[in-house]
């Protein structure tokens, strides 16, 4: 039993329900206990009441991808680690890819990774099982146990299986168990080298090129296969204007098919990577601004379902090297909502469908009660300032690791309070 909190005088804006306006939450037991749109709610007797002030009173957000060190290299990122920065950033539950040492691809490991992330981190911690053993695109995993064990979907992180036949009997077996089937779409042979989006700008800067087909290649197999096999399918991240028109094409005629895009792939074009700034060379690489004008009109129309941080720590050796030499990815839970904010700010995008593709959709795909605001629900919350001005400095970062893609980016929106099951994990002080 926990302390009973109110929420009062804030401007309530849930996804799920289409709610924008001034209201109140009682939050009692890790539940929403009462909700009130414009009318005031009684205080029980020694609740706390916070006066929110006109801040946004938010479901708090789901990162659907995620990766961390623990367990293996705890060096990087640890899941208390994690989980304090998911808190400063909003993000009260985050999907965690497989890509560890070893590779949660046994039950046993699921469910050590739910209880240490009980003890450790402050947010909840949903491990995704992988899809084949060892991340070999070869063999499947036992996808019952996995799921027994707690696993929330099925992925194989940062790879992508090749085969055809090895993807449609995985889909078949995934469908059986009612798991969501998360691929990153890749073709391996037409990456090849490559590290950053094929164009005239690789070619001026003298880098090889990844083309757009090593994206939708992949991807329209897979949306035939997922059709054809049953499969909850969720392509994990699209970068490009024509893995759009693959992805609107197959939610015509199957409505399982989901699709998620980076928040860097939304808030940063190619030609951010200037003078081969390794911060900024990711998977799926930076597109051009033709491509990212195109995934923010599909975040507009419901192509794209959902927003993750992809949050990939990395050490210092590994980022600062020669750009081609350099490993992919970039952290990304502490300013996930305010990047996604830049969006808002530019009028780009209604704060309900931004807010939505981190909330109510990531909770409706893995089949989560969270994600929403409704009497009942989990109280996982976020109070956030819409406005509030900051620069990214490297000295406030919680993550183990500095590997940020908006290092120094000036932004606008500030979590004020993070509540997880009723109870406040984060505050923000001046």
């Amino acid at each position: 039993m926990t302390r009973a909190t109110l929420i009062e005088n804030a401007r309530i804006v849930d996804p799920a329900t289409g709610t924008d306006h001034l209201g109140a939450v009682l939050i009692e037991d890790g539940i929403i206990a009462e909700l009130a749109i414009g009318a005031p709610i009684g205080v029980p007797d020694g609740a706390e009441v916070i006066n929110a002030k006109g801040l946004v009173l938010a479901p708090g957000l789901i990162d659907m991808r995620v990766f961390t060190g623990e367990p293996g290299k705890e060096y990087r990122e640890t899941l208390q680690s994690a989980g304090e920065a998911a808190a400063a950033g909003g993000i009260t539950s985050f999907v965690m890819m497989p890509d560890t040492t070893p590779v949660v691809d046994d039950g046993a490991l699921v469910d050590f990774l739910i209880r240490r992330a009980r003890a450790t981190s402050k947010v909840n911690v949903l491990p995704a099982g992988a899809i084949t053993k060892g991340l070999n695109g070869t063999e499947m995993t036992e996808y019952g146990l996995l799921k027994e064990a707690g696993a929330v979907c099925l992925t194989d992180g940062r790879h992508s299986i090749q085969s055809p036949s090895m993807l449609r009997t995985a889909m078949s077996y995934a469908a059986n168990y009612g798991l969501t089937f998360v691929h990153h779409v890749s073709d391996t042979d037409l990456t090849g080298t490559g590290v950053m989006n094929e164009g005239l700008f690789a070619t001026i800067l003298g880098l090889k090129g990844i083309p757009r087909e090593a994206e939708t290649i992949p991807l329209a197999r897979d949306l035939q296969l997922a059709a054809l096999t049953g499969v909850k399918y969720h392509a994990a991240q699209i970068s490009c204007a024509a893995a759009v028109e693959l992805v609107a094409a197959a939610k015509k005629r199957n409505r399982a098919v989901t699709a998620g895009i980076s928040i860097n792939n939304l808030a940063l074009n190619e030609n951010d990577i200037g003078r081969y700034r390794t911060f900024f060379k990711l998977s799926t690489p930076l597109r051009s601004e033709d491509d990212r004008q195109a995934m923010i009109q599909a975040l507009r129309d419901g192509t794209i379902d959902t927003i993750h941080s992809d949050h990939d720590p990395q050490d210092t050796e590994v980022k600062r090297q020669p750009f081609a030499e350099a490993s992919d990815g970039a952290i990304g839970l502490e300013t996930l909502l305010a990047a996604a904010l830049r969006l808002v700010h530019s009028g780009d995008v209604d704060l309900l469908t931004v807010l939505r593709a981190m909330t109510s959709r990531p909770a409706d795909i893995l089949g989560l009660p969270s994600g929403r605001i409704a009497k009942g629900a989990p109280a996982d919350l976020i109070l956030f300032d819409l406005d509030y001005p900051w620069q990214v400095s490297e000295t406030d970062i919680r993550s183990k690791s500095r590997n940020t893609s908006f290092e120094g980016a000036r932004l606008a929106g500030k979590v004020m309070r993070t509540i997880v099951a009723g109870e406040t994990v984060h505050t923000h002080i001046d």
